[in-house]
């Protein structure tokens, strides 16, 4: 029986994993169907981790972290795990063709912003297509960008990109904002947000250099607006699926958006399972914050084990 399984290979995951073993469990085991590194590993430039002097691109930034975390024991399985259950006060993790049982889990499968499905996101996903104002958002100092959505989170990156940005066009398909009042009042009244309502995005164009410009319908009439980068925000998709159980409920309390309750240890309400990163509720969705995450629910799960161990 493992001390810990850890579902997720990202910066979350892997922090997990290098407090967890470093911190003296003896059995841990990271579960993640791809190579580790994340979300961020599609980033073109990240100038905003602390230690690292130099502009990097996430591929870069995420290198060293599989070597340095799996040094003091921790393994990395590349298997897809289905469903985490629990049985009394054991977990069992379900993979495609074996289950595996765990003293105790840590979920950091994190979130996956949704894509808005016109042409050319994923050929300039990171080339000057952005789901992340906080982390791209001073490539554009004094430049004019456009922001796709209807949403708290478009309005209020809106609003955060118009204080580094020249100008950001919002871009939204009706006619109406999803926003609460207050926000969409806050967007209104900046002098550097101009909207374009009845809208949709058709095409983003550009060169091997990046992104040029975007094509836009509205009312039957096509408009090209020349900007170098357009962030889209039309919504995350949690990546809980691991924690629904064959009824069909879920192992832990979730939010109305499907993020995972969580305490500031990162405890669930289950004991014994801990979740870190993008799927736990209000996640800043950084970096740093997933790795911070990782560590916190690592050092609470070492206890746990220790004290279930004491108790046995």
């Amino acid at each position: 029986m493992l001390d810990l399984a850890i579902i997720g290979g990202g910066p979350a995951g892997l922090t997990a994993g290098l407090y967890a073993t470093r911190g003296g469990l003896k059995s841990v085991v990271m579960y993640e169907k791809g190579m580790p590194g994340g979300q961020i590993t599609q980033s073109s430039e990240v100038e905003n981790y602390p230690g690292v002097c130099e502009v990097v691109t996430g591929m870069e930034l995420m290198e060293c972290w599989p070597k340095q975390c799996m040094r003091f024991g921790l393994k990395h399985e590349m298997k897809e795990v289905l469903r985490i259950s629990k049985k009394n006060s054991v977990f069992t993790v379900h993979l495609q063709n074996e289950t595996v049982e765990a003293k105790s889990v840590i979920v950091a499968t994190g979130s996956t912003p949704k894509r808005a499905g016109f042409e050319g996101e994923e050929e300039f996903l990171g080339k000057g297509v952005s789901t992340c104002a906080t982390c791209d958002g001073f490539f554009y100092k004094d430049k004019e960008v456009a922001v796709l959505g209807g949403g708290d989170t478009a309005l209020e990156e809106a609003i955060f990109l118009s204080k580094i940005a020249s100008k950001v066009y919002l871009i939204h398909r009706r006619e109406s904002f999803r926003a609460a009042p207050a926000t969409v009042e806050r967007a209104i009244k900046n002098e550097k947000i101009e909207f374009i309502l009845n809208a949709t995005v058709k095409k983003a164009y550009g060169n091997a250099m990046g992104l040029e410009g975007i094509i836009l319908s509205k009312n039957g009439e096509e408009i090209d607006l020349k900007v170098p980068g357009i962030f889209v925000f039309v919504g995350m998709r949690v990546n809980n699926e691991v924690l629904k159980q064959e009824d069909g409920s879920y192992l832990c309390s979730l939010t109305e958006w499907g993020e995972v309750k969580v305490d500031l240890r990162m405890r669930t309400d289950v004991p014994g399972l801990f979740a870190a990163g993008d799927i736990r509720q209000e996640a800043p969705k950084q970096v740093v914050c997933a790795a911070a995450d990782g560590a916190t629910a690592a050092i609470e799960a070492i206890s746990y084990v220790e004290k279930i161990g004491e108790v046995g």
